[in-house]
């Protein structure tokens, strides 16, 4: 890497100029391709949802639909973990490349696939790329922009979530119904090595700093245990009764066990400061995600929604998200451990509002304000987490904390939906309006949990 500063980057060491925006000359670059690039595993991420169906009846693979889901999540964990690491020992560059080589591998692997195995391992191999691609941003983010526009460049990814989780899912139909549904996966490489391109001069010019020292590979090893971890707990999702037991249980013992090893030290007794941090983008993403997962299947079936409104009222979560961030990075002139109380605050008052649609009874548009408000509190939330995870952190272990924020995301989300998914079956059959309430009610612990957790969230 060459270790001088261009004209045009300035150190992150050195506070912005008081006209510098992300989109400056000395940033634009950087900053297009990095929104570009969470644009469009964004974009892959709705629309596989919304394609997987018609690939499973093609394919005859409806016994592994879930696991093509939970086998994604399960490999980015390894992505993750062999990103921070490598980041931190080489920089962001060995990452970023090796990510999109397995993401876009991925991408076609599926796009090309004759059956289903080959297609679940298409989505494992892209989600190994897309978890160490997700870190290696944060570090370009550490190392490229100076902390006081980083809660804005953090705000323009969440704007890279926004388009797509509002066009994804209806453009993903168009080019199912009519392309046919391999575009879905072939398209996506045709703009991502475009948009890593840019990045090139920036990486290029970023400054060094102090490798750390990283030779044991135990944490390597915990991220494979708890990638298998993931795929059981996502398998008990799918059983009932003692079957279910018998394999959760053993599952979340052994994330648990490993959660332990690869995260911070404090972080699962939610520690002041850095370990705090980690757990509330864990509970947060867990109260949000595990809502968002069975709110159209409660407005299609319990309120006659059709799809397309399903997707219009999961879209006010969306606008209410980018709002909150947009906010938290542009407006905002309170500290941020303000904005993560009045986060967890908005996420459980909008989940509980949202929760009034498992009753048939109830207007929707509440519902959906209640969503709207809950995506507020996560675009506060979200963008002043990876801030205040940045600057809790040196330069030379900001690849490892960036890796254990959104590894305790996936895992805590991953054993969420799980759980809830076993809720759901087992109250099914007795009454939906209770199966529906276990989830939000649920949702509604972690957001309450959260909220104690974000008091925590100063440094010692």
């Amino acid at each position: 890497m060459n270790v001088s500063t261009s004209d045009s980057i300035l150190s992150p060491l050195q506070d912005a100029a008081p006209t510098d925006s992300v989109l400056s000359p000395r940033y634009r670059a950087a900053t297009l391709g990095m929104v570009a690039l969470i644009s469009l595993i964004a974009f892959e991420a709705l629309a596989v949802t919304t394609a997987m169906p018609t690939v499973a009846r093609e394919l005859d693979g409806l016994k592994l639909y879930a696991l093509a889901f939970g086998g994604t999540l399960a490999t980015s964990v390894i992505g993750m973990t062999l990103a921070g690491r490598w980041a931190d020992t080489h920089g962001p560059s060995l990452p970023l490349w090796s990510g999109l080589s397995c993401f876009v591998a991925g991408l076609l692997l599926a796009g090309l696939a004759q059956n289903m195995s080959t297609l679940l391992l298409g989505r494992l191999v892209q989600g190994l790329g897309a978890g160490g691609m997700s870190v290696a941003l944060y570090v370009i983010v550490g190392r490229l922009y100076p902390e006081s526009l980083r809660p804005r460049i953090f705000a323009a990814f969440s704007a890279g979530w926004v388009v797509p989780s509002m066009i994804g899912p209806a453009l993903s139909g168009l080019i199912v119904e009519h392309v046919g549904w391999r575009w879905v996966f072939l398209a996506v490489p045709l703009l991502a090595v475009p948009a890593a391109a840019i990045l090139r001069p920036a990486m290029r010019a970023m400054p060094a700093v102090q490798a750390a020292r990283q030779s044991s590979l135990r944490p390597v090893l915990l991220a494979f245990g708890a990638a298998v971890g993931v795929c059981l707990v996502f398998v008990a999702g799918q059983q009932h009764g003692l079957v279910a037991a018998a394999v959760l249980v053993p599952a979340v013992a052994l994330l648990g066990f490993c959660a332990k090893g690869m995260l911070p030290a404090g972080t699962l007794r939610a520690a002041r400061g850095l370990p705090s941090v980690i757990v509330l983008r864990g509970l947060a993403a867990s109260a949000f995600f595990g809502c968002e997962a069975f709110l159209p299947l409660l407005l299609s079936r319990e309120h006659g929604l059709s799809p397309l409104w399903s997707g219009m009222a999961l879209s006010a979560g969306a606008l209410g998200w980018f709002s909150g961030s947009w906010y938290q990075g542009h407006y905002a002139k309170m500290s941020r451990q303000s904005l993560l109380n009045l986060g967890t605050a908005a996420l459980a008052i909008g989940i509980a509002t949202t929760a009034t649609a498992a009753w048939p009874s109830a207007p929707v548009f509440v519902s959906v304000a209640g969503w709207g408000l809950t995506g507020l509190g996560m675009g506060l939330l979200y963008a002043s987490l990876s801030v205040l995870m940045l600057s809790l952190s040196p330069p030379e272990e900001q690849g490892v904390n960036s890796s254990a924020l959104q590894l305790c995301e996936s895992l805590t989300v991953a054993t969420t939906l799980a759980v809830g998914g076993s809720l759901f079956a087992a109250f099914l059959a007795w009454s939906p309006t209770v199966a529906f309430l276990s989830n939000f009610m649920l949702a509604g612990a972690l957001a309450l949990l959260g909220n104690v957790v974000a008091r925590r969230t100063h440094a010692p």
